[in-house]
């Protein structure tokens, strides 16, 4: 039986399948780009799933495919992208190694969910071992399967508690051609609070709107398009007279600052990172309880996700969150307890892994 602080790398179903069943508490871990998901935990063996990796099927024509768990997500955009494809729900940290599994397993998307929809929306099917060592498949490898019970969506964001993943399959889109971005210096937060909800009702198919800050802590809205190279200028130019100002943004510096999103690049090193779901009429309250403590803050997917980078103590933030009735998730950060602020749905949380999990192999993450 493998002792507690050990590491296991896997490459294959049965091997999983062997540790889960050897092990008295496993920790599922992939590229380790969410260090506050992935550090070790007192007497928890490590399972690294960097070995369970590539794609398994590909069909361009039917714009889905099927995938090991740890394959980096940079892998299959290079595969996708031959294609003319993409994730449209633009997960984060691409470049920097995060793999697909920890992705569904933090449930992250980015930005580019603005016009297409979340993570959610995207996976089909996956397979994971429970936490009796049972292969359990949900879903399917097509998109018109509608069979069954979608078990494979309660294994997005629950941080490895349910099960480790071992194969999904996802329906992906075409990638737009090109992208440009309009920049509109807001003036004060509840300008730019406002002018996201105008777009967001607006006649504009955006691929996402931002509210960033610059040097001087002034919020400023990023409204993304794309689409064909020949008309885009054209729709741009429309966006800028129906909102009656605004800056294009180069091609190169558009690029530039997307991949910077991605990356979560514009946060200094050393803060904490945490995810917030909120809606647009939470971000005001928010920015609020935010003031003065030196947070920095990212509005994204039309103000439906706040990107925190924290600076101080997480206890701090999390009682902020208690007074406003939101939760947060931190991905980055030293930590024993991810699940900060309000929580919701415990006691179904608990009946469901109490099924799949009734030996308590995997960690509680409370």
């Amino acid at each position: 039986m493998a002792a507690g602080g050990e590491v296991i790398a896997v490459d294959s179903t049965a091997a999983v399948q062997d540790a889960v069943l050897t092990t008295r508490r496993l920790l599922a871990r992939g590229g380790g780009t969410k260090s506050a998901l992935s550090a070790p935990l007192p007497e928890t063996t490590v399972l690294d799933l960097r070995g369970l990796s590539g794609m398994l099927e590909y069909e361009p024509g039917e714009f889905v495919f099927t995938a090991l768990a740890g394959t980096p997500l940079q892998t299959l955009a290079t595969a996708l992208a031959a294609h003319g494809q993409y994730l449209p729900f633009d997960p984060p940290w691409v470049e920097q190694g995060a793999t697909l599994g920890g992705t569904i397993a933090a449930g992250l998307s980015g930005s580019g969910r603005q016009r297409y929809g979340g993570l959610r929306d995207f996976l089909i099917g996956a397979r994971y071992v429970d936490g009796q060592g049972r292969l359990i498949r949900s879903g399917g490898k097509v998109v018109k399967n509608a069979a069954g019970f979608d078990q494979h969506k309660l294994l997005i964001g629950s941080l490895g508690r349910l099960g480790v993943l071992v194969e999904v399959s996802f329906k992906v889109f075409p990638q737009p051609q090109s992208y440009s971005t309009l920049r509109i210096d807001a003036g004060t937060m509840g300008a730019a609070v406002d002018l996201l909800g105008r777009l967001a009702l607006g006649k504009f198919d955006t691929e996402a709107l931002d509210i960033v800050f610059d040097e001087d802590d002034a919020p400023a809205v990023l409204v993304r398009l794309g689409g064909w190279s020949t008309v885009l200028p054209q729709r741009i130019a429309s966006l800028r007279a129906w909102l009656g100002r605004g800056t294009p943004l180069a091609a190169d510096e558009d690029l530039a600052l997307w991949r910077q999103a991605r990356a979560l690049a514009w946060l200094p090193a050393g803060t904490a990172v945490v995810k917030i779901p909120l809606t647009l009429t939470e971000v005001a309250p928010l920015e609020d309880a935010l003031a003065g403590t030196g947070a920095h803050r990212r509005y994204a997917a039309g103000g439906n996700l706040a990107w925190i980078g924290w600076p101080g103590d997480l206890a701090d933030l999390e009682a902020r969150l208690h007074m406003l009735g939101l939760a947060g998730l931190v991905l980055v950060g030293q930590t024993t307890k991810p699940l900060i602020g309000v929580r919701t749905g415990e006691n179904l949380a608990a009946r469901i892994k109490r099924t799949l999990d009734p030996n308590n192999k995997f960690p509680e993450l409370a």
